[in-house]
């Protein structure tokens, strides 16, 4: 019944995964059944006042996959096809990826299937407010702590924060993340995710022994991650010589000069039609010749059909999801390409997100140089383990990632038990 519910591509490459780990890690069946399904699956109407005078309804979701180490922690994105499959494996990914870190969290996702950009401000602060509105018997700074995700941003947030506290008779930070630094966020919040991937590919540039200065970065998705990683590279001296974003794509095998394309797409809301780079097919991007190729936009973009033809050294995934089960076979096979998989290498995001909560329920805020110390340290850590665990069990990078945070799960609810 389940499987019918969740339906979704997303969600059946997550259980996949999954799957295949807890075959590798021998997890009992009794077990493997409770550290798998979501304990909780929200879905919630969402009707709007538009600015046209309509009433529009709107649908709203939220997956808390498991709360066995704590409160579950995830993004909230806007989206037009947001759905609760595609959630609950966010949700799933999310439950991984923070006990991967040694995070005190539980996975957590949500999502209004809306368009954003055709919404106005009043209209996204009008969709937030109701869904939050809607949310409110199951989030709390212990329950369920939200973050911004595809769609959404620090207003957002803000927006959130006021919506709860208002509710609560009082200011409460701790019930989001990437809130505005003046109202309790973290600073380095926004860029945290991107600047992760670039210092987790620095690293494994490292133990290949491939210089940064005249090693060559293609970065797919100009967003809050995939912009960030590209500065981050760039100011080690790689040449980003391909970029894209949703309308389009970007080469220039001289190299990009990010921070003169982070002024254009800043103003102009995207990268098309920059000068100093020519356009470029948006699929056949990922399979140019580079050093490292950054997937930083949507899942399952590297598939049977092009994994064969990538022709990267390092796949560094900035996107949740990115690399299908199928392509994983293909590029384990060959054998050349260093992955760093998607739940260490895009968990920057959700480790400050971890330090933001932490200064809110202190009210004792943190220097940039702090935040940025602390992240490293972590993220080399599970990325130390990743390796070690890799060497131990003979499989890919991504297996014994995964095997690290499920089994983290799993003894985490065999330590609990079961209640009643």
């Amino acid at each position: 019944m389940i499987e019918t519910l969740l339906h979704n591509p997303d969600f059946a490459m997550a259980c996949r995964q999954f799957d295949e780990v807890a075959d590798l890690i021998q997890i009992p069946e009794s077990t493997r059944e409770r550290t798998k399904w979501p304990k909780r699956m929200i879905t919630v109407s969402v009707p709007v006042h538009m600015d046209d005078g309509r009433t529009e309804i709107f649908w709203g979701y939220r997956v808390q996959h498991h709360l066995s180490s704590g409160p579950t922690k995830g993004g909230l994105r806007f989206h037009p096809e947001v759905e609760l499959g595609e959630v609950a494996a966010l949700a799933m990914w999310m439950s991984w990826k923070c006990s991967l870190a040694g995070l005190p969290y539980g996975g957590g996702k949500g999502g209004v299937t809306c368009d954003p950009t055709k919404l106005s401000l009043r209209e996204k602060e009008a969709i937030t407010r109701r869904y939050t509105q809607e949310m409110l018997p199951f989030i709390s700074p212990e329950t369920d702590v939200m973050a911004p995700d595809m769609g959404t941003d620090e207003q957002t947030m803000a927006w959130m924060m006021d919506t709860y506290s208002m509710n609560t008779g009082h200011s409460v930070p701790g019930i989001v993340t990437g809130k505005p630094v003046r109202i309790g966020g973290s600073l380095g919040r926004r860029e945290s995710t991107g600047r992760g991937v670039a210092w987790l590919t620095l690293r494994a540039m490292e133990e290949l022994n491939i210089a940064a200065s005249g090693a060559t970065a293609i970065v797919q998705g100009y967003g809050n991650v995939g912009s960030f990683a590209a500065l981050g590279l760039a100011e080690q001296g790689v040449r980003i010589i391909g970029i894209s974003d949703a309308n389009g794509a970007l080469f220039n095998g001289k190299g990009i000069d990010v921070l003169k394309l982070f002024q254009y797409a800043t103003i102009h809301k995207t990268i098309v039609g920059y000068p100093e780079a020519d356009p470029f097919d948006p699929k056949l991007l990922l399979e140019q010749p580079c050093d490292v190729l950054i997937p930083a936009a949507v899942s399952r973009v590297i598939d049977q059909d092009n994994a064969a033809r990538l022709r990267c050294r390092i796949l560094a995934e900035g996107a949740n999801g990115p690399t299908t089960p199928n392509a994983d076979t293909i590029l384990n096979e060959r054998g050349d390409i260093y992955i760093i998989p998607d739940i260490l290498c895009n968990s920057g995001g959700v480790i400050v997100s971890y330090f933001e909560w932490v200064q809110g329920l202190q009210r004792f805020f943190w220097k940039e140089a702090e935040v940025f110390e602390k992240l490293y340290g972590m993220l080399g850590n599970a990325h130390r383990q990743i390796r070690k665990k890799a060497k131990e069990l003979n499989v890919s990078n991504r297996q014994a990632a995964l095997a690290i945070g499920i089994s983290n799960v799993v003894e985490a609810k065999k330590l609990r038990g079961l209640f009643p």
